[in-house]
């Protein structure tokens, strides 16, 4: 999905508040486990620009399918260990104080079995007493389908027009995020289709209690889509 638009990625998400969120999560995890140096694994992180600032205050590693969106973590923040894996199926060996699954990547997951999988996946990875950090997708009854959107970039030497429309089919949200893309080599055309499962709130809180957390739904969470804040049992 990621091949050809990673290298635009941090700039199609410039408007987001990165530094912001990361001083939440801050936050949120010093008021669970207190102000030591914890050991955070974020999965599913992308271009690794929330790690960029969870590092001022945590020991961090970075977990993603894409390898393109790896290449580009890594550049941008070396001495971060990154890791190229299906996040609801790695085995890393080892257990974190704080997992973070970020910016509604859970919905990836478009089945409530694979959902399921995942955060058995992350829960397994955190020590005991450890937090479990995730920002769900939209819930069926928040999806709007029909909606426009539009993103532009103006820069000298770049433009990007992006352009889709939200639709669903069944319980999955879909949308192909149509690009123009514009350098001074030429312009070009590219789509890249979005799948992700609208699970309820009741649906994540059965998984959630099927893992034996505590937990609960912190309604704004870092963006306005929420933010399940899990405790793991000692």
């Amino acid at each position: 999905m990621y091949a050809e638009l990673a290298k635009y990625y941090d700039k199609l998400y410039s408007f987001k508040d990165y530094a912001g969120e990361a001083k939440k999560l801050r936050d949120i995890i010093h008021s669970h486990l207190g102000d030591e140096r914890a050991r955070l694994l974020d999965v599913a992180c992308g271009t690794g620009r929330h790690l960029a600032f969870l590092r001022q205050w945590f020991d961090v590693e970075g977990l993603d399918l894409s390898q393109e969106m790896l290449q580009v973590a890594r550049a941008a923040n070396p001495g971060i260990l990154f890791h190229q894996a299906d996040m609801a199926d790695f085995a890393l060996g080892q257990h974190f104080d704080v997992v973070t699954c970020l910016f509604s990547s859970i919905g990836y997951l478009k089945t409530i079995t694979q959902m399921r999988q995942a955060l058995a996946c992350m829960v397994s990875h955190l020590r005991p007493g450890g937090l479990l950090l995730i920002e769900p997708w939209f819930s069926p009854d928040a999806w709007k389908v029909g909606s426009v959107h539009g993103l532009f970039i103006d820069e000298p030497e770049l433009k990007i027009a992006r352009i889709n429309t939200s639709l669903a089919r069944g319980r999955v949200s879909c949308f192909d995020l149509h690009y123009l893309i514009g350098t001074p080599a030429g312009t070009q055309h590219l789509v890249e289709r979005h799948e992700l499962g609208l699970f309820s709130v009741e649906e994540m809180r059965s998984a959630l209690d099927g893992l034996e957390l505590e937990f609960y739904n912190d309604e704004e969470g870092l963006c306005g889509r929420g933010l399940y804040v899990c405790t793991k049992a000692d």
